[in-house]
């Protein structure tokens, strides 16, 4: 999968404020010497009109003095950092902005801007590094704010280090979720990106799970479960796959939407067909008319078998409640799934389960799930899901917890 890493946007926005007043000269105890006062108050003036060169001009003059005191090379260093950033010299400004801020008369209200304009700055003129340096300060100091989070993140990428894109991003990710806020998708796509580049297959997936959780969309469902597929066998876990990627409307197709049809078939769930194939065509899965014919014929025939399923319904389900084994339960179950009847779906189901004598119960716990699911009990879905334990067949525990996932992301 392919995420694009979002370019930072707006963060030299904040440099700009650092030239928007004009530093003022010291009067009282820290005092400037004569001539760099001299040369710098042309300067003051210059900074509140917004001619730049020529306070820089000032600047580099009082620079060449000789004899300067300490309280002279501070404020040198603030009139070069208003300056340089509102001429957009941002190499210039990063050097003046950092000396200003390793001063001792650095105001200490001033740190946190500072900082956060050093990060911005050093990743404008693409000085990762540094950029990253002066993030981490301001995260670990409690003051970053949302585009300085993007700044040590994007740094760490644009530097082909993405173990560290990983690390920092994950930290980030992590706070926010403690904090309960939701993950900013610009970031899982920085992780997922990194993930792709050092082939990482499991740290891959787990940044797609917190895709499908904050971010349910389609494409990300698709690549997620697509994983799952591949690590299964056999038609009832097919069929598991594919029902799962019809309910996060991640299944598209046509092939796709007719094998679901057919499996539910073949599964004795013909109502399930039907719904299947009525969802298919209302999404205008059928592009073509070879597909549009042959679909159109295997609803008709599902159509004319649940009709003749559910008038019989009444009876297999007396026989499966007299049966000592439970399999005839679950075959009622499926058929009450099939035609949207959840709650009796999971009476079924869970007759069969507690009977016992099934065929797959990994596979009728987790479809179980889905109809608790269906239902609207949630809780109890997300017991059963976690439940569902298979040692022949894991690519049934993983869409139980992929089904987790979407019932969690569905109740937020």
């Amino acid at each position: 999968m392919k995420a694009t890493v979002r370019v930072a946007t707006g963060l030299i926005a904040g440099v700009v404020v650092l030239a928007a007043g004009a530093p003022a000269l010291a009067a009282g105890k820290n005092t400037n010497t004569e001539k760099v006062a001299k040369l710098l108050q042309p300067a003051q003036e210059m900074l509140k009109t917004k001619n730049y060169a020529g306070a820089l001009a000032k600047v580099h003059e009082a620079e060449a003095v000789a004899d300067k005191n300490p309280f002279d090379v501070y404020t040198i260093a603030e009139f070069g950092c208003a300056a340089s950033a509102g001429a957009g010299n941002y190499t210039d400004a990063a050097k003046y902005c950092e000396a200003k801020l390793n001063s001792s008369f650095m105001a200490e209200a001033e740190v946190p801007s500072m900082v956060r304009n050093l990060a911005a700055m050093n990743y404008q003129i693409k000085n990762y590094d540094k950029a990253i340096e002066f993030g981490q300060r301001a995260i670990k100091g409690g003051f970053a704010n949302e585009e300085t989070k993007n700044i040590v993140g994007q740094s760490y990428y644009l530097k082909g280090d993405w173990k560290g894109t990983l690390s920092a991003e994950t930290a980030i990710v992590d706070e926010e979720v403690k904090d309960g806020h939701a993950p900013k998708e610009a970031q899982l796509g920085l992780m997922l990106n990194s993930c792709i580049k050092i082939d990482d297959q499991a740290c891959q997936e787990k940044v797609l799970e917190r895709y499908v959780q904050y971010y349910p969309k389609p494409e990300y469902w698709a690549f997620l479960i697509q994983r799952a597929r591949a690590s299964g066998t056999g038609d009832a876990t097919n069929l598991q796959v594919l029902r799962l990627m019809a309910d996060t409307d991640s299944l598209k197709d046509p092939g796709d939407w007719n094998e679901a049809a057919q499996l539910a078939v073949d599964a004795g769930s013909p109502g399930e067909a039907q719904r299947i194939l009525e969802k298919g065509f209302a999404a205008n899965a059928f592009t073509d008319q070879r597909s549009k014919d042959r679909n159109t014929r295997l609803l008709e025939t599902v159509k004319k078998s649940a009709a003749a399923d559910q008038a019989s319904l009444a009876k297999a389900e007396a026989d499966a409640n007299a049966a000592p084994q439970g399999q005839k339960n679950v075959a009622v179950g499926l058929a009450y799934y099939g035609y949207g009847q959840y709650d009796k779906a999971v009476d079924q189901l869970q007759k069969g389960l507690a009977k016992g004598g099934l065929k797959n119960e990994a596979d009728t716990r987790l479809l179980l799930g889905i109809a608790q699911f269906k239902a609207g009990h949630k809780e109890d879905a997300l017991k059963t899901f976690k439940s569902v334990k298979d040692a022949q067949n894991k690519a049934l525990e993983r869409l139980a917890y992929l089904w987790s996932l979407h019932v969690r992301s569905a109740a937020a």
